[in-house]
């Protein structure tokens, strides 16, 4: 059993879950008939969407591992519940499972799914030390996937670019304040993250702006249209509190204080896709 939950926290369910979901949005965004998509698709694009997810934060740790034996010894690797060798193998079926069910799609929901593995592993493997360039690569995996779900119905509406977008930005604010909690391990492998180069307060302040950046963002899908009323109510609990979370992130940019914030952040994330979801189907 300590194996099998080694592998599911590796995986991280709840992020994969969250990139699976986004498919889905990315689905009813490009098309917000229900009964006139096919579901069997959005299905797999949901599939590939999870299982490339949980590849990327499996290799994500692989290589991550000496620097989590300073910053997260219980993580799986560090704490020998799952060796390497066995992590590895998890990537590659991971990986085998996302493609297959992006082939079976379709030839270009296979590319899309190629092209943002690429990325990942990109990441992990160059751009992670690179600090700033290395959150925009992880942001743009984040992002992927809304579009993802609209090359499924081979659609790719304003809407969907607007909250690909929104989620870069934020993702990026996250990618940036995680910096400030991993700021140790980083300095000892080398890891130039804003925090590393300039300061946790430095870091704190960049995070906010890319908060408040997505948040500024936020109107325009109401202005064109694109969403109804019900889109409103939600998204304002999203803004308010990535607001409050940037507020908070400045006058305290502790590492306590700074994972509280991802955690948050995620939270808010999730309330905007719900936002997004509810406001397109008018």
């Amino acid at each position: 059993m300590d194996k099998v939950s080694g592998l599911v926290r590796l995986m991280r369910p709840i992020n994969c879950a969250m990139m699976g979901f986004a498919v889905f949005v990315g689905a009813v965004l490009a098309n917000p008939q229900f009964f006139s998509v096919d579901w069997l698709d959005i299905l797999y694009g949901f599939v590939t969407g999870f299982t490339l997810t949980a590849a990327s934060m499996t290799i994500n740790d692989y290589y991550d591992r000496a620097i989590d034996a300073i910053n997260e010894p219980s993580r799986p690797i560090p704490s020998g519940s799952v060796s390497t060798r066995e992590a590895l193998a998890f990537v590659s079926v991971l990986s085998a499972i996302g493609f297959v069910f992006a082939y079976i799609t379709s030839v270009l929901c296979l590319v899309v799914a190629l092209l943002s593995w690429i990325v990942a592993v990109t990441y992990v493997t160059f751009g992670k030390s690179s600090g700033l360039p290395g959150n925009f690569l992880v942001s743009t995996c984040v992002a992927i996937p809304f579009i993802y779900g609209s090359v499924v119905l081979n659609q790719l509406p304003l809407s969907i670019l607007l909250f690909a977008l929104m989620a870069f930005l934020s993702n990026t604010g996250r990618e940036i304040t995680k910096g400030i909690v991993d700021v140790k391990g980083d300095k000892t492998e080398g890891v130039k993250t804003l925090a590393v180069r300039y300061g946790e307060k430095n870091a704190a302040v960049v995070a906010s702006l890319f908060y408040v950046s997505a948040v500024s963002l936020t109107p325009v899908p109401w202005i064109l249209s694109l969403v109804s009323f019900w889109f409103i109510p939600l998204v304002l609990v999203t803004d308010i509190g990535l607001v409050a979370s940037s507020a908070l992130l400045i006058s305290d940019y502790s590492r306590e204080s700074a994972r509280k914030i991802t955690k948050l952040v995620l939270l808010w994330f999730v309330i905007g896709l719900l936002a997004y979801v509810v406001g397109v189907l008018k």
